[in-house]
C-alpha cells in the first residue's frame, strides 16, 4: 500500500533540490561571467571593468550563504538519507569551491589595476585561453553534477591537463623575458599570478567533477592524472 506521506517528502524534496540546482547552476554562471570580465578588463586594461569585478563578488557571496541556508534547511526538515544526502552535502562542498573561484577572479582584476594603464610586456595569448578553459570547466563541472554524468565529470578532468600546460607555457615564456630584460620583472610577476590563479579555478572544477565522480559512482578518483 502506497504512503501518501512518502509520497509528499519526495514531491517538497525534488522540489527543494530543483531549487538548488537552479540557484547553484545561476550561481555558476556569475563565476564564469566574473572570471571573463577579469580576462577581458586585464586585456583591455579597462580599469572600470577591472572595479566591477570587484564590486561584483558580493553577490556571489550572498548566493553562497543563500544556497547553503537552504541546504541546512533540507536537511533539517527532509531528513534525506543514502544518496539524497550526499546529494546535499556535495552541494556544500560545490558552492565552496564556485565562491574561491570568484575570489580569483577579484585577484586578477586587482592585479589590472596594480598594472594600470602600464604598456603590457607582451600580447595576452595564453591567459584568455586559460580563461576560456576555466570557464568551460566551471559549467561542466556543475552541468555533470545536475545531471550525475559521470563522462562529462571526466571530460573537466582533461581539459584540467590542458590548462596546466599552458600555465606551463605562460611560465617559461614569462621568465624568458624578465632575464632579458629586468624592467619587466614586476609586471612579469603579476601575469605570472595571473596564470596561477586561472590554474587553481581549473584545479577547483576538477574538485567538483571528482565530488560528482564519488556521489554517483561511490568511488574516489583523481581526475587530473
Amino acid at each position: 500500500m502506497d504512503n501518501p506521506k512518502r509520497d509528499d517528502r519526495k514531491v517538497v524534496f525534488k522540489e527543494k533540490m530543483d531549487w538548488l540546482h537552479d540557484n547553484l547552476q545561476y550561481m555558476g554562471s556569475l563565476v564564469e561571467e566574473s572570471i571573463a570580465r577579469s580576462i577581458e578588463a586585464l586585456k583591455k586594461q579597462n580599469l572600470e571593468l577591472a572595479q566591477s569585478v570587484i564590486d561584483s563578488d558580493d553577490r556571489i557571496d550572498q548566493m553562497e550563504q543563500q544556497i547553503e541556508e537552504k541546504c541546512l534547511e533540507v536537511i533539517a526538515t527532509q531528513q534525506p538519507m543514502a544518496k539524497d544526502l550526499r546529494r546535499v552535502a556535495t552541494l556544500f562542498k560545490i558552492i565552496n569551491d564556485l565562491e574561491r573561484m570568484a575570489d580569483y577572479a577579484v585577484s586578477i582584476s586587482k592585479i589590472t589595476l596594480r598594472i594600470g594603464n602600464q604598456p603590457l610586456i607582451k600580447p595576452l595569448v595564453d591567459i584568455p585561453r586559460m580563461a576560456q578553459l576555466s570557464q568551460r570547466m566551471v559549467k561542466q563541472a556543475l552541468d555533470s553534477y545536475v545531471r550525475e554524468d559521470v563522462a562529462l565529470a571526466q571530460a573537466v578532468g582533461m581539459d584540467d591537463n590542458e590548462v596546466d600546460n599552458l600555465f606551463g607555457q605562460i611560465f617559461r615564456e614569462l621568465l624568458t623575458i624578465m632575464m632579458e630584460n629586468p624592467k619587466t620583472i614586476t609586471q612579469a610577476t603579476h601575469l605570472l599570478f595571473v596564470g596561477r590563479w586561472l590554474e587553481r579555478i581549473s584545479d577547483h572544477a576538477t574538485n567538483i567533477a571528482e565530488e560528482v565522480f564519488f556521489l554517483v559512482t561511490g568511488e574516489k578518483k583523481n581526475l587530473n592524472e
